[in-house]
Parts: C-alpha cells; structure tokens; sequence
C-alpha cells in the first residue's frame, strides 16, 4: 500500500451516514471512496476539454500508399 496520512475532519453526520449508507462501507473506506471519485471527475473533466481533439503525427496519405 502507498504511504498514508491521518487526518482529522469534521463532518455533518447525515452526510457521513449517507455516503456509508451509498457505499455499504465504514468511515475510512468511504473517505477514500470519496477522495477516489474526487480524483476520477478531475480526469474525466480534463478528457471533456479536449473536446475529442487528438493530435495524431501521422500523415494520412502516405498510410493510405502503405496499403
């Protein structure tokens, strides 16, 4: 397992017992639940700005000769 940090936080407990309930999982399992999906929108947001572009270094036409 990669290195670990305690932290020590203060949350609505109807939040926590809400986001316990959604995962069926205890307070530290569903914190990183949540730290996880966190990470996961960041990337999903930065695939949404590149809007489907991909710069791919090939030429077309010279593929197309290749067949």
């Amino acid at each position: 397992m990669a290195a670990t940090q305690k932290i020590t936080i203060e949350v609505p407990t109807a939040l926590l017992d809400e986001a316990k309930a959604a995962t069926g999982e205890g307070v530290t399992a569903t914190v990183r639940a949540a730290l996880r999906l966190i990470a996961s929108r960041r990337a999903q947001r930065r695939l949404l700005e590149l809007g489907g572009t991909l710069d791919i270094p090939y030429d077309l036409e010279k593929l197309r000769e290749d067949r």
